[in-house]
């Protein structure tokens, strides 16, 4: 098992899959034991197969699964759950928005809790965007109970009985804190910074951020006041 496993859901990305490889090794080459780079190519339809084909080649590091069709970003982080093997797992966009350096800002907080959960600080998004998430987190956090400031946030950290744990539906990749907070675990967000995209353009608008989580939220919200919890007696 390696230390950590860094995954990106990768969906028409060709112009930042190269950058994202260095941007990541850069952070992590020296600073922990061994790693892995976990990118799931989600049914692409530009050159991202073969440019990740290429990486998977000349990285041993790097760990391509290729969709046969695009499968949304829920299924696309729920394999790459399952196919890595680090004892920590941290969850980054290919559009490189956040830095991969932050992962080492959430590091510290792993010790003492079971997901880190990145809050993105100025961020460096169109007025549209940023209403159109903090409407969506506003939705979710009144239908779930919870109180997650920067949910879609893609920066993310958590222990491997955490990724384990999980069971994902679609559009779940929205609830993640509230869902490890549903399965027992300690969660904490921490401030991480934000930049804007440099090439392509997001696959994710103000339908999908304000409306299209709704009815997941409600059966999130439903999931949450149904956990059952027990003590057994003499333990």
């Amino acid at each position: 098992m390696v230390k950590l496993s860094i995954i990106a859901p990768i969906y028409n990305e060709e112009d930042n899959i190269k950058l994202l490889h260095q941007e990541i090794t850069d952070a992590v080459r020296g600073k922990i034991e061994s790693y892995e780079i976990v990118l799931v190519n989600d049914g692409s339809k530009d050159r991202s197969a073969i440019l990740l084909n290429e990486l998977a080649k000349s990285d041993p590091a790097v760990k391509v699964i290729h969709f046969e069709r695009n499968s949304g970003q829920t299924a696309a982080i729920s394999a790459g759950l399952k196919q890595s093997s680090g004892e920590l797992v941290a969850l980054i966009d290919a559009d490189l928005q956040t830095d991969p350096r932050d992962i080492f800002k959430l590091m510290p907080y792993i010790v003492n809790m079971d997901f880190v959960n990145g809050k993105r600080v100025h961020r460096r998004d169109t007025f549209v965007k940023k209403v159109s998430s903090r409407v969506g987190n506003g939705v979710r956090n009144w239908l779930t109970g919870d109180k997650i400031y920067d949910t879609g946030c893609p920066m993310k950290l958590m222990k491997r009985e955490v990724a384990d744990s999980y069971y994902l539906y679609e559009g779940m990749h929205r609830f993640l804190p509230t869902l490890a907070k549903i399965n027992g675990f300690k969660v904490i967000e921490v401030g991480v910074s934000h930049r804007e995209r440099q090439h392509g353009v997001s696959k994710y608008g103000v339908f999908n951020r304000a409306f299209v989580g709704l009815m997941d939220a409600i059966v999130i919200g439903w999931l949450r006041k149904r956990v059952i919890h027990y003590q057994i007696k003499g333990q």
